[in-house]
């Protein structure tokens, strides 16, 4: 997670003019007081595009997008998209995350602020009935989307965050008509974020570790062509560390570019020789998703 026509229309939405005859017209015009309002959009690429340290387009580039609108309450709301592979998501190539929330401060301590919000993840066109390991249709014809669905809290203080999220219902359709051993809802992810100033050529160092705690696992039982393997957990550790940094090109602001070090502790089941690891999209193809690797990002904001 300007300029554009939606950006004008929301800003449309919220002006509030006022009107006078010309006789009670000051002879200087008042300032309009600053709106409460901000819009902002983004645009960007990355040399893969990694999320809780497992590549979500086959460790392939991906191209990023979109806008947010906050209120100076605290309120906040936003749409985030990017590219992804159908070997992970059958018949999908775009993920779009919808999301808000509100954010606040703890006034008794200094620098101390909390976050409360929601996400969906939309993969549109893709579902687990397109699911066609190794060729083999139909292995999964009750499956749903992969559509996801959290909520989360966050504390920050200064330049760092943590937050933790919970899904509200299956995490990315794993369930049982899709070779679970029940329902993953209630999965959770945990994470601590650092974002520290260097005191060098306006850099940042990103730093961040999560933890994935899905509340199912693969069910080795199930006599089918997906599960001709030996790891059913899906849990791991994550982290990620780098640089990032702002800058202008000529007279245009909003730049940053990123090189970061990312990864998982995964213990096989995101590997290529695992579920997690191989194309669902009807080929042999693997790829280990939670690979250690640089990534490199660039991107401008409005």
């Amino acid at each position: 997670m300007r300029n554009s026509l939606l950006s004008i229309a929301v800003l449309s939405i919220f002006a509030m003019p006022t009107f006078s005859h010309a006789e009670d017209a000051p002879a200087v015009a008042a300032a309009e007081p600053a709106s409460s309002w901000t819009v902002t959009s983004n645009i960007g690429f990355v040399s893969d595009y990694y999320t809780r340290g497992i590549s979500q387009n086959w460790h392939k580039p991906a191209i990023q997008g979109g806008f947010d609108i906050a209120h100076s309450s605290g309120l906040f709301a936003g749409v985030w998209g990017s590219s992804v592979s159908p070997n992970t998501f059958p018949d999908a190539t775009l993920e779009l995350d919808l999301y808000g929330g509100y954010n606040g401060t703890i006034s008794a301590v200094e620098g101390l602020g909390y976050s409360i919000g929601a996400i969906g993840y939309f993969y549109p066109g893709g579902s687990w009935k397109k699911y066609n390991y190794l060729g083999v249709p139909d292995q999964t014809p009750n499956g749903g989307r992969w559509d996801t669905y959290e909520a989360n809290f966050g504390l920050s203080y200064k330049w760092i965050s943590a937050k933790a999220s919970v899904t509200l219902g299956d995490w990315f359709g794993a369930e049982r008509d899709t070779g679970w051993d029940g329902s993953t809802g209630g999965t959770t992810y945990l994470e601590l974020n650092a974002a520290y100033p260097l005191p060098w050529f306006g850099l940042t160092l990103i730093g961040h570790v999560g933890h994935l705690n899905v509340t199912g696992k693969l069910d080795l039982n199930v006599p089918s062509s997906q599960n001709s393997i030996n790891e059913d957990d899906p849990d791991y550790t994550d982290y990620k560390i780098g640089i990032s940094k702002s800058f202008k090109v000529a007279s245009s602001e909003g730049w940053n570019a990123g090189l970061y070090y990312v990864g998982a502790s995964d213990t096989g089941y995101w590997s290529g020789r695992a579920f997690g690891g191989a194309s669902f999209n009807g080929s042999s193809d693997t790829k280990d998703l939670s690979d250690n690797r640089w990534v490199a990002t660039i991107g401008r904001t409005f």
